[in-house]
């Protein structure tokens, strides 16, 4: 679950009530009228905007003309005297540049990712590696950094836009000698041209898995239905989710279960490894450029955590909590196997393959939660329903279907509507269906930042691969995640474009987004669902208690992967170089499930080579300010007043405010930790 947030920044230093404006801000607004519109492509209709559907020549069009148009600005800037270097002359016009390009590089982020086009993809991507290029270039430019360095702000916004800019500087290399600096540009452009290569290595991976009738024995007949067959009758299977987990969850098979697990685990290999070793060694190459222990110590210095440290501590603290519960689990799913077998425990192995099939069948056979079963409750059209109708509630607003070209028939598109006023506030896609060469995963794309001073109203893309007839409880919570990034970025009502939606520090972004997975688990919530399809069975009471139950077991297990996946990234980034394979190898061994000789999953791990290098804690650092927040409404998730406290401190603010100022704000008091430890340990309440 990702936040592709495409910015004009450098690629490494990553992802009270709501600010009004005061007299100078208004002057701010009179002075940049001129600049509101000057080089907004005319793709983008003003008042109404919409993503543009281009073809690969377009994209190539519309690259050449904002990168000439951003050069062109870029001159400007730099011919402001340093003397005359204010908030008017320097941020006012930055802000345009970041409009400019952004116009360009979201639109071109979604097509290289959904367009069902592979020349579109293709042209995406060339286009995405100039910008990269031209954004390194920039943040490189000696004679911009020194008109930020000179205005003085005016306020606590303006501060945070100043020092934000000038770390982004720093972080490219303008202060490095000219050779150094040379040489971090140089890393910069192959690690954007590393991250597009190991992502389409896993996209276009069109590789299917033949399997007999036999070895599909408990897959429910919907899966059957919709699973495509080659002429001898044997099913063919792909590595999209869909067809992946409800297959490891549900088939008998533990050969099959082992066959696929094991190609999976290798869909981006050998040039994915390759890959990612040549990031690890460019990432070192950083540290070094700047005096720096590791990549890990540049990374975190810009993040809540502010160094490796306090990641080391906090991932000791998370093993303390889940290293026994996660043996316990382990043992608990080893008996249950060998009870179905009709073995003894001595002679069973739990295999990696084995995990998430018996995890699946326990929870049947305890709790009587069975994931496909529950499609019945949430269809899918009915889940986005009550999702906009939840949200409407929140946060006073309206989802209405709006009219828009489209990069695929199955997208829809809809404004975002203030419930008070009857403003459009923004946009919103969803692509929620799988389909060859599409983004794999679920994720939010934020393709339009808000800005105050040019009157721009935000975008966002909500990705995911659903089954098209429901979802089980894990994808209503997905979906409910990724449409916490959509809440950020379209209810953003911040000054800056630079400062809109989930730019906010990497380990802070997924707190809504995890908080707003809370929503699938309550009854209050759960129970409107059956308005949006008068014919599916009521989410009661009971069924609640019986997936609060499932949610709790296996915890252990989940935690400890997630600890896994984080230490690996801050061992493989950190001070001692190792190579990547044998590193994994060594940790995951280590773990008591073991690891599965001839599995490669580095290979598979695009979060590391991303905007999450040195970074993966962050999805757990982030859940222990989500779960905190929560306490924020008691024993009420449906409170419109403590949703209009969080849409106007947290969401509408974006990233112009420190994250952890924000938060304290909301809670009125510190963050507290209990009741992520509550949950990892599967001790929280329901």
């Amino acid at each position: 679950m990702d936040v592709y947030r495409p910015r004009l920044r450098p690629k490494q230093a990553m992802m009270k009530q709501a600010e009004r404006l005061v007299v100078g801000e208004a002057m701010r607004l009179l002075a940049s009228a001129a600049l509101c519109c000057a080089f907004a492509p005319t793709a983008w209709p003003a008042s109404h905007p919409r993503i543009p559907i281009w073809t690969a020549s377009d994209i190539e069009k519309a690259c050449s003309r904002a990168l000439s148009r951003a050069r062109a600005e870029v001159a400007k800037l730099e011919k402001v005297p340093v003397s005359q270097a204010t908030v008017e002359r320097v941020f006012l016009p930055w802000d345009r540049l970041q409009i400019l390009i952004e116009d360009t590089q979201g639109p071109v982020e979604v097509l290289t990712n959904m367009s069902p086009d592979p020349a579109t993809r293709t042209a995406g991507e060339a286009c995405g590696l100039k910008i990269n290029e031209f954004g390194t270039e920039l943040f490189q430019n000696e004679k911009i950094y020194a008109r930020f360095q000179r205005v003085a702000s005016a306020d606590g916004i303006d501060r945070k836009l100043k020092k934000d800019v000038i770390e982004g500087f720093e972080d490219s290399g303008v202060a490095l000698p000219p050779e150094k600096r040379a040489r971090m540009k140089a890393i910069l452009q192959r690690l954007e041209e590393i991250r597009q290569t190991f992502d389409r290595n896993i996209r276009d991976n069109k590789t299917r898995l033949a399997f007999s009738p036999d070895e599909l024995r408990g897959l429910p007949a919907s899966y059957l239905e919709k699973a495509r067959r080659d002429d001898k009758g044997d099913y063919l299977l792909g590595f999209e989710y869909p067809e992946y987990e409800p297959f490891m969850t549900n088939a008998e098979d533990e050969e099959a279960r082992r066959r696929y697990y094991i190609a999976f685990n290798n869909r981006g290999t050998p040039q994915n490894l390759e890959l990612l070793g040549e990031a690890t060694r460019l990432r070192r190459e950083i540290a070094a450029l700047y005096g720096l222990p590791s990549y890990a110590h540049f990374a975190t210095r810009r993040r809540m955590v502010q160094n490796p440290e306090t990641v080391r501590r906090f991932l000791d603290e998370v093993k303390d909590k889940v290293r026994e519960l996660e043996r316990n689990e382990i043992d608990e799913l080893r008996a249950f196997k060998a009870e179905r077998l009709g073995k003894s425990v001595q002679e069973v192995t739990l295999n990696r393959w084995d995990v998430p099939y018996y995890q699946e069948q326990l929870k049947k056979a305890r709790y009587d939660v069975d994931q496909e079963v529950l499609r019945a409750y949430f269809p899918t059209d009915a889940s986005v329903a009550w999702v906009f109708a939840v949200s409407a509630e929140m946060y006073g607003v309206k989802f209405a279907p709006g009219k828009a070209p489209l990069w695929h028939p199955s997208v829809r598109y809809y404004d975002v509507i203030d419930g008070k006023t009857g403003r459009l506030l923004s946009g919103v896609y969803l692509d929620l269906l799988p389909r060859e060469g599409k983004y794999s995963h679920a994720a939010a794309f934020g393709v339009r930042s808000a800005s105050l001073l040019a009157r721009r109203t935000p975008i966002s893309v909500l990705v995911a691969n659903f089954n098209s007839k429901g979802l089980n409880h894990r994808e209503l919570e997905t979906l409910l995640h990724e449409f916490g990034h959509v809440l950020h970025g379209v209810l953003s009502r911040t000054r800056y474009a630079s400062h809109g939606g989930t730019n906010v520090e990497r380990d802070f972004v997924e707190a809504p987004s995890q908080m707003y997975e809370e929503w699938g688990r309550k009854r209050e919530p759960l129970r409107l669902v059956r308005r949006y399809c008068a014919g599916c069975p009521e989410v009661d009471d009971t069924l609640v208690k019986r997936l609060h139950a499932a949610h709790s077991f296996g915890q252990g297990i989940q935690y400890a992967r997630q600890h896994l996946y984080a230490s690996y990234d801050m061992t493989l980034f950190g001070e001692r170089a190792i190579e990547p394979m044998q590193g994994w190898i060594q940790m995951e061994s280590e773990t008591p499930v073991g690891h599965v000789p001839g599995t490669q999953f580095p290979g598979t791990f695009g979060h590391i080579v991303g905007g999450y290098g040195a970074g993966y804690y962050g999805y757990m650092w982030s859940e222990v300010l989500a779960l905190d927040m929560l306490s924020a409404y008691g024993k009420n998730l449906m409170n419109p007043a403590v949703g209009r406290r969080f849409r106007d401190l947290i969401l509408s603010r974006g990233g112009q405010r420190p994250a952890a100022e924000m938060v304290r704000e909301f809670l009125g008091r510190d963050p507290s930790p209990k009741a992520f430890f509550e949950e990892i340990t599967g001790r929280r309440g329901d």
